[in-house]
């Protein structure tokens, strides 16, 4: 069989991964972008999304539609609120120092994690998705007597993946609305350029900073909701997404949304095409090599603004 077939499913689901990364990676961006904050935390935000979404699910039972449909609100609301509270207990009281900031969020990394490993447990526990039509890929074949249309077998791919790819979308550009197209997102951008000159005119900077760092945290935590029936969600899964957020952020320029997805997309695909073709680990190795000529050869990233 070509290898066409192959790719196109590999292609599907790198989009999936691109999907969820994207998120995940624009509420990183936000955070880093208007507060200047690395929010080591963020990967626990991703899992404690998860957590919550299973618990939701679980509790509710009836009809898998139900539960995730209530853990779509539930979760990231939740975990919003969390990442609020700790903005004003914590980092508030620290003076958003950078330094500080990055020990203080890697101390609420381990908090959470060994929290939820006390009361969810360490066992990885999935979530039932609202609809998982099967679906086959078709592929043209080009024979002697032109194109042909057929159907390989056993690949395909699910609705609720299809699904996952068009919910990113519209939050993505949510978000892009939310902030050129609304006054919360002009007061956002009017601390990120500063910060002093915000408060000079009353903006209320320290309320700003907490609902920065609750929606970045509800957009990583949405990101889990949306995977979690693909995946399953477990106390240690916030690593990758971590660490591949913050490649994204580093490529596509901190700070920089539009930067952001389209790193987002190329690192998803890349990981996604790579993991079925080789292996998970040269995915992840790849992507530290862009990391690291990006830093060398263009520091701000592909579209970050060159310091002044």
């Amino acid at each position: 069989m070509e290898i066409g077939p192959y790719l196109m499913l590999a292609s599907l689901e790198g989009a999936v991964t691109a999907a969820v990364l994207a998120l995940t990676a624009v509420g990183l961006s936000l955070v880093f972008g208007v507060m200047r904050v690395v929010n080591v935390a963020h990967g626990e935000f991703f899992m404690l999304g998860a957590v919550l979404a299973w618990w939701v699910a679980t509790s509710l039972g009836g009809h898998p539609a139900i539960g995730f449909a209530a853990a779509l609100i539930v979760a990231p609301v939740l975990v919003g609120l969390i990442a609020a509270a700790a903005d004003m207990t914590i980092l508030k009281r620290l003076e958003y120092d950078p330094e500080r900031t990055i020990v203080a969020t890697i101390g609420l990394l381990y908090i959470i994690q060994q929290i939820t490993l006390m009361t969810y447990g360490p066992d990885a526990r999935p979530v039932e998705p609202p609809f998982n039509t099967r679906l086959a890929l078709p592929w043209v074949e080009w024979g002697e007597s032109g194109p042909a249309l057929y159907w390989p077998w056993g690949l395909g791919t699910t609705t609720y993946k299809l699904a996952v790819i068009g919910a990113a979308g519209v939050v993505l550009v949510g978000v892009w609305g939310l902030m050129t197209r609304t006054r919360i997102g002009l007061v956002m951008r009017a601390t990120q350029l500063d910060r002093e000159m915000a408060q000079a005119f009353g903006i209320p900077v320290e309320r700003v900073y907490a609902l920065v760092f609750g929606l970045g945290a509800a957009l990583a935590a949405l990101g889990a909701v949306l995977v979690v029936p693909i995946q399953q969600a477990h106390y240690l899964m916030g690593h990758d997404p971590l660490l591949l957020s913050f490649i994204v952020v580093i490529v596509g320029g901190l700070g920089s949304l539009p930067g952001t997805v389209v790193a987002a997309v190329l690192i998803g695909m890349s990981d996604g095409i790579i993991s079925v073709f080789f292996t998970p680990t040269l995915a992840k190795i790849l992507a530290t090599l862009l990391v690291a000529l990006v830093l060398v050869f263009r520091p701000q990233g592909l579209f970050g603004a060159r310091p002044a």
